[in-house]
């Protein structure tokens, strides 16, 4: 199945929080794919003024439900936002 939709998490991290957000990253990407509907695709992007999560779905309504998830909800967000230098930027984009 191709990835329709995309989900980009743009976080303000400390570089010294940075293993921390890699670890939450790995801990919870196999349960992204398994156990979220529609999730095909999950990277890690690290920047020098970021780090970002791709997340890539199969529908844009998968991409949104995401946020919802109790994977996100109780777990992942939970875990990173102590992390968080600012609020993250959360971006949606359709594959044309």
């Amino acid at each position: 199945m191709a990835v329709k939709a995309y989900l980009e998490a743009i976080m303000t991290i400390d570089p010294k929080d940075r293993a921390a957000a890699t670890n939450v990253y790995n801990a919870y990407r196999q349960p992204f794919l398994d156990d979220i509907e529609g999730a095909l695709t999950k990277e890690l992007l690290v920047r020098d003024e970021d780090v970002q999560v791709i997340h890539g779905f199969d529908s844009m309504d998968h991409a949104k439900a995401y946020l919802e998830s109790d994977l996100f909800t109780q777990n992942v967000a939970p875990a990173l936002s102590p992390l968080w230098a600012a609020s993250p930027d959360l971006r949606f984009y359709e594959v044309a």
